[in-house]
């Protein structure tokens, strides 16, 4: 891929996920765990690789075993890692996340990012500028926003982008990242000056516009000049709305293992749909089914599907 632009330029949080093998119990019960590569940004970049683009992800990592753990891994999955950066200097090391697994709707998360992490220690240096610019898809998340110098980063990245089509911001708000949610309301605010897609659940739309009804917060997203909006909402299914159409689609139905990591499998579906030209209906209940699945595996890199995976899913459905 040397001299060429990667199709997808994914930029955010990363770490290791840390997942017990013991599901009903709290962490103190827990015997034993297994580790996956985990974060965000680094999720949806998989999840897009999956589906056959190639994608490059915008990071930065400790100079340790988790941090070495992070480039190998995401290179295995099929994302190139020319632009994970490693803090050299003392601070602070590759975070890890320790979930529970009480199925169907209860994880609860603790994240070892105190009092800040490397990917949020990205400076404009770190960013690969003609990528951002070139590539089809730039994906960023609202975490990476919470603090600086990340959150300046990001504006050298919109900057260096514009706001070409497919410059996505995943709403992805993490109250414990946040000093002050009032902070958060007003940095969601600037960013979305930046993007055309806009992507979250409705305590996020909340955050981002002050919204929780689905039709409302996406009629306010667009009206912030985004070409589209989508709000996730559980159970009840997925809204898209782009100026023009307005498409709902119902939840796909699965055995819940582990929720978390399935809003960025439908991330990744997303970018695909995107990519592929698909129309808003198809492209949408193609991310909702990834979704899905991943909901259905304990873990999420590796649990992201391949387009064959949902595109049998959906075949499924359909009889």
């Amino acid at each position: 891929m040397a001299g060429h632009a990667p199709e997808v330029v994914a930029m955010g949080r990363t770490g290791v996920d840390i997942y017990p093998l013991q599901h009903g119990v709290g962490l103190e019960e827990v015997s034993t765990f297994q580790k996956f590569l985990g974060g965000s940004a680094t999720n949806v970049a998989v999840a897009a690789a999956r589906h056959g683009h190639s994608v490059r992800l915008v990071t930065k990592v400790g100079d340790d075993a988790f941090g070495r753990y992070v480039r190998l891994e995401a290179e295995r999955l099929g994302v190139d890692p020319a632009s994970i950066a490693v803090h050299h200097a003392a601070g602070p090391p590759t975070p890890v996340t320790f979930c529970e697994v009480f199925p169907p709707d209860d994880f609860p998360l603790w994240f070892y990012r105190w009092p800040t992490a490397p990917d949020l220690l990205l400076e404009a240096g770190d960013l690969p500028l003609e990528a951002i610019r070139d590539a089809r898809v730039f994906w960023a998340t609202v975490t990476g926003l919470s603090q600086e110098p990340s959150r300046s980063s990001h504006h050298v990245a919109w900057a260096a982008r514009g706001r070409q089509r497919h410059t996505v911001l995943d709403l992805d708000y993490r109250p414990m990242f946040w000093a002050d949610p009032v902070l958060a309301c007003a940095e969601v605010g600037r960013a979305l000056e930046h993007v055309t897609v806009a992507v979250g659940n409705r305590e996020e739309c909340e955050v981002a516009v002050g919204e929780t009804d689905p039709h409302r917060a996406a009629d306010a997203l667009l009206d912030r000049g985004l070409e589209l909006a989508v709000v996730k909402q559980g159970p009840r299914g997925v809204l898209a709305a782009t100026r023009d159409e307005r498409v709902e689609v119902e939840a796909f139905p699965v055995e819940v293992v582990n929720g978390l990591g399935a809003g960025d499998s439908f991330g990744g579906a997303l970018v695909h749909g995107l990519l592929s030209g698909w129309d808003l209906e198809r492209t949408i209940r193609f991310a909702n089914v990834a979704g899905a699945l991943v909901a259905g595996r304990l873990e999420c890199s590796t649990a992201m599907p391949t387009t064959a995976e949902v595109e049998a899913a959906l075949a499924g459905a359909g009889r």
